[in-house]
């Protein structure tokens, strides 16, 4: 399978359908996580995910692009709040496996008002 299709593959049944039992498919146990929030290995990041899920996340996707083994996803994500958040994740992949992963996250964007007339997605 390809870098880019595992991710695809991985962030509609993880993110979207919110299946925690295919975790062990994409991510590898010695999974390298670069968010300070979150434990490596895949069992870290699997006790991450259940919290995260609760929120009731809703994801739209803007962009994935894969450079040899790094797949960059680019996406909003919507909280029933009313919180909106801009993220960039980026993934490692080895083998078939998502390896490490680091994110750029942009908080509370609902709440920016642009000095512009370009949309913040």
């Amino acid at each position: 399978m390809k870098n880019k299709e595992l991710i695809e593959n991985y962030y509609k049944d993880v993110f979207i359908n919110g299946n925690v039992d295919k975790i062990p498919h994409y991510v590898a146990e010695n999974y390298i996580q670069h968010n300070p929030q979150v434990e490596d290995g895949q069992a870290g990041f699997i006790k991450f995910f259940k919290g995260f899920i609760k929120t009731k996340p809703k994801l739209d996707i803007i962009n994935i692009s894969c450079e040899a083994d790094m797949v960059y996803v680019f996406y909003k994500c919507s909280l029933p709040d009313g919180t909106v958040n801009k993220v960039c994740d980026i993934y490692r992949v080895e083998g078939n496996k998502i390896v490490e992963h680091w994110d750029v996250i942009e908080s509370h964007v609902e709440k920016v008002k642009s000095v512009n007339k370009n949309s913040l997605f």
